[in-house]
């Protein structure tokens, strides 16, 4: 089968990495793969390498100083659809808004529902949705959104999680404890978060969070990673470091951490936070689990779908604080039942449930929708 999937971004947002954990279990299986992308500013391929036996092709997508969000989109979705040429493959699957608009109808996977105001991004939105012939959603949760607000009939899948990694950055390895020990000198006992600093990761809640926690451990960091995103936070992020001063707190903000180094330092945090108000499955937070680490989650419909009692879910600040302390001396036990959840999580199961979805919403048109499904799933 020759497979095309799109996606937005060369950068470690949640469905970047999905699309091309996805891509290379479904080039294992045996299958032609491409993965389209936008290449932004002065990235030269992904942030990680791809297996070869995955086509890449990035379209260049140079910056534009005091260039809008609502333009950047735009301008986005305009470059991908000259760059991508639909014809001659059977499958062609958009991970996102931006990559659903740009080659209309195909396969869509929704991670999560976005809530945008602007009329041109609400259309966007909206004709990212309604256009695509089939949907796949990575939750029961989000299929429920998109049956409720949409009328439409979304498969679930669940995303694989990378388990050997992250559980090996947290083994008895020479190199593991390595990487352990250099993140530890230099940042001490820690909480993480991994996602940047933006209002759907509840940065600033885990911030209040931490006052309240730091009163009674002084010897912990909070440690903020990852964050690169499409959206302007600016004005979240002034707000993030007016409260830090109000608090007089100084959070140890990482920015992008290689992929390399991203195992190691998730293993060798004391605790790992994901107060995110909005999520479709939380691969971050699945990591940790792989990791062996506490996690303490917003307490969300979704999270507790994929989660169930591997995690801990707090409803408030003072709770979350309160969850984070109690997760620093977390039963073993229980870290074991969050490494075997995301064991039980694999790409290659992922890649085989997709083959039968695509199989079943072929018909045998190349490259083309059948047309019985040209307006349902």
């Amino acid at each position: 089968m020759r497979i095309a999937l799109l996606t937005y971004s060369t950068r470690p947002r949640g469905g970047v990495v999905h699309t091309l954990h996805l891509a290379e279990a479904l080039a294992r299986a045996g299958h032609r793969v491409t993965v389209y992308s936008l290449a932004r500013g002065a990235d030269a391929g992904f942030f990680r390498e791809v297996d070869p036996a995955v086509t890449v092709r990035l379209a260049p997508f140079p910056d534009r100083p005091g260039e809008s969000v609502t333009d950047r989109i735009v301008r986005s979705i305009a470059t991908l659809r000259e760059f991508v040429d639909p014809d001659g493959f059977d499958i062609v699957h958009a991970q996102d808004c931006i990559s659903a608009n740009a080659v209309g109808r195909c396969i869509r996977t929704v991670h999560h529902l976005d809530d945008f105001t602007t009329p041109v991004l609400v259309d966007c939105h909206e004709k990212a949705l309604t256009t695509p012939y089939a949907h796949v959603c990575v939750s029961e949760a989000v299929a429920a959104e998109v049956r409720q607000g949409w009328g439409l009939a979304p498969t679930v899948i669940p995303n694989g999680v990378d388990h050997a990694r992250f559980a090996e950055a947290a083994g008895p390895g020479a190199a593991a404890v390595a990487a352990r020990v250099r993140w530890r000198r230099t940042l001490g006992p820690y909480v993480l978060a991994v996602g940047g600093i933006e209002p759907r990761k509840g940065s600033i809640d885990l911030l209040e969070a931490f006052a309240l926690l730091r009163r009674r451990r002084p010897d912990l960091s909070l440690v903020f990673a990852g964050g690169e995103t499409l959206f302007d936070y600016r004005d979240y992020r002034a707000h993030f470091d007016r409260r830090c001063d109000e608090l007089g707190l100084h959070p140890v903000v990482l920015g992008m951490v290689p992929e390399g180094d991203l195992p190691g330092l998730v293993a060798a945090c004391d605790a790992f936070a994901f107060p995110s108000t909005k999520e479709g499955f939380g691969l971050a937070a699945m990591e940790a689990l792989a990791a062996g680490r506490p996690v303490v989650a917003r307490d969300l419909p979704i999270l507790r779908e994929v989660f169930g009692p591997c995690v801990d879910y707090a409803g408030s600040v003072p709770e979350l604080a309160h969850l984070l302390e109690s997760a620093l001396s977390a039963d073993p036990a229980r870290a074991g039942e969050g490494r075997a959840l995301a064991a039980s999580l694999t790409w290659d199961a992922a890649a085989a449930a997709h083959l039968r979805f695509y199989v079943d919403h072929s018909g045998g048109h190349l490259g083309q929708p059948p047309p019985a499904q040209m307006n349902a799933d």
